[in-house]
């Protein structure tokens, strides 16, 4: 029979076998380092390197354990499934608003990620995170159909009309998102904000999007947000600062530029819808 599968067992079933690999990844280490590194009491950690010992993964010289090429191979290996679980795990619970359905988008093109939720105790948590990135960031690239909310819109205005050439924000809306923002707020901050160095908005009339999510670039990290339009409220905040995904977004919201039309193009201001 194939042993394959009790040598996994053998390892993931115990956090520490994981851990004593992984602190002799960094370089050689006596029991007390890694006992030390790991929380592993003396004889737990004499069973490990014994096991250890057995499968060839480590060596000793005097009371120095350091790893093998063989060792180093699963060490290696294991932190990259660790890693990649990591990352499934992260993003199962929002892998329905996510746009999977885009040309490259892949699971494979994260290295990290993490996913803010609201929650009972803490509502305004996700709102919170998406005014921090916006006022911690100096450029903002957004392409999309989810509204931002009341106070994301205040701070967004705030920062598009007080900072100048400072921070810089380029957004693709749909037309008709575009008219329910004016419908929300102040007309008139809209277009001074649009007339700003800060703030260019672009419209195009055939974002292959649906409602579910908006996808933005800020200065070092990729945003999705994830909206459910029959509640009415953002669900989730997905980050990654992954460069495949930077890559993958940017090629996206760069062919969808290629194809929108500047505001000036689709409107004036004394052709603008009033509300």
């Amino acid at each position: 029979m194939d042993p394959t599968p009790d040598d996994i067992e053998f390892l993931v079933t115990s956090d520490h076998r994981v851990a004593v690999l992984d602190a002799l990844t960094t370089g050689p280490s006596d029991r007390d380092g890694l006992r030390s590194a790991t929380g592993a009491s003396s004889p737990t950690m004499s069973r490990i390197l014994t096991d250890f010992e057995e499968r060839n993964w480590v060596e000793r010289e005097g009371g120095t354990y350091q790893l093998t090429g063989l060792g180093e191979f699963v060490a290696e290996r294991l932190a990259e499934f660790v890693d990649a679980m990591t990352v499934e795990h992260r993003l199962r619970d929002v892998w329905q608003w996510l746009p999977h359905e885009f040309d490259g988008f892949s699971v494979e093109l994260f290295t990290d990620v993490e996913v803010t939720y609201p929650s009972p105790g803490y509502p305004d948590r996700l709102i919170e995170r998406r005014i921090e990135l916006i006022t911690e960031t100096a450029t903002w690239r957004g392409v999309g159909v989810a509204m931002l909310g009341l106070r994301t819109l205040e701070t967004s205005f705030g920062r598009f009309l007080d900072q100048g050439d400072e921070f810089q924000c380029e957004y693709i809306y749909p037309p008709e998102v575009f008219e329910e923002l004016l419908s929300w707020g102040d007309t008139e901050t809209i277009m001074n904000a649009a007339d700003s160095e800060s703030y260019t908005v672009l419209l195009h009339e055939d974002l292959p999007i649906d409602d579910r999510y908006e996808l933005c670039l800020f200065d070092d990290r990729v945003t999705i947000c994830c909206y459910d339009h029959e509640l009415g409220r953002l669900q989730a905040l997905v980050e990654t600062t992954s460069p495949d995904v930077w890559t993958w977004a940017e090629s996206c919201y760069e062919r969808f530029r290629a194809e929108a039309r500047p505001l000036g193009d689709v409107y004036e201001r004394d052709s603008l819808p009033s509300f």
